[in-house]
């Protein structure tokens, strides 16, 4: 078995439950999760790790992400998007870039915003969705979410097409709900692609029916334990650190041993989240993710088996 992420390009009307059954399918494992829901009516980057790396799952918490979609204004409906029943009547308007431009300028930043209804926030206990659909009242408090742009790109009649890059927790559809609220037309969110999430991009997807083309070299696909997490310094250890390491042990590295990141990633956790690094053995194997302690001397947080294959 191998281990390592997936990128699947996920097509519009599954969900991202439907991606991970169709890939433990066809890699014949369990050890498969994905990296941030996608709601059925959203295509694009879906990230999937696959066996030992279902274990850094918790690296990739707080990690950016950017859509491109397009907003309709002329009427709201109740799940935000165009899944949903319409609010009133369709007024058509035919849309002002002058007018837009300042009202998607005031969501950058940090933002309060309610979920929809139509979502899976719990509310006592219970999916929002299903007491939405049961028609029953649902009473979701505000998040604060952040967005780092929110560009319009092109106007067109009733139709807005935008790009946005924001935080994890972040409802599209909200943002289109809201922006109809404040235009006085109401809106709601035709269609979205998500093109990355963290260190993933649209370029490296593949379809579900490529992976499935590739049969039985589908995990070739995989991209590999040791380039994941390109945002995190490296160090590589010798045998008998590898040793301490295994045990749980702390490891004492000097300056001199540590690699700067493969890659500038922003994540919302950078200004509260510990120190870490990928540690490799002399094989060039990934096998832990260390958590500084003090200054130079490192806590493994997680250690992966002997056995993952470089």
């Amino acid at each position: 078995m191998s281990h390592g992420a997936l990128v699947i390009n996920k097509p519009w009307g599954m969900t991202s439950h439907d991606v991970v059954a169709r890939v433990r399918r066809l890699l014949r494992t369990r050890a498969v999760g994905h990296l941030g829901t996608l709601d059925p009516i959203a295509i694009g980057v879906l990230p999937l790790l696959v066996g030992h790396a279902t274990r850094l799952q918790r690296f990739y918490e707080g990690r950016r992400k950017c859509y491109a979609g397009t907003i309709r204004f002329g009427f709201a409906t109740d799940t935000y998007d165009a899944d949903g029943s319409p609010q009133g009547a369709d007024t058509t308007p035919q849309l002002e870039r002058a007018a837009l431009e300042p009202l998607f300028r005031a969501f950058v930043g940090k933002i309060e915003q309610i979920p929809p209804s139509y979502s899976a926030k719990k509310v006592g206990g219970i999916a929002a969705y299903e007491l939405a659909r049961k028609k029953k009242p649902v009473t979701l408090a505000p998040i604060t979410v952040h967005v780092y742009r929110f560009d319009l790109l092109e106007v067109d009649g009733s139709r807005a097409r935008f790009e946005i890059e924001c935080g994890a927790g972040t409802y599209i559809r909200t943002l289109a709900h809201d922006l109809g609220q404040r235009l006085g037309t109401g809106a709601h969110l035709i269609e979205i692609c998500r093109t990355a999430a963290g260190e993933f991009t649209l370029e490296q997807a593949v379809t579900l029916e490529e992976a499935e083309k590739a049969a039985a070299r589908a995990e070739a696909l995989l991209i590999p334990l040791e380039r994941l997490l390109p945002d995190l310094p490296r160090a590589v250890v010798n045998a008998a650190v590898e040793r301490k390491l295994r045990h749980g042990a702390k490891i004492d590295l000097n300056e001199s041993q540590i690699q700067p990141p493969e890659l500038k990633a922003e994540i919302d956790s950078r200004e509260w989240s510990p120190y870490r690094l990928r540690v490799f053995n002399q094989e060039h194997r990934l096998i832990a993710i260390a958590q500084a302690v003090v200054p130079r001397v490192f806590q493994p947080v997680v250690v992966l088996p002997a056995s993952a294959p470089a």
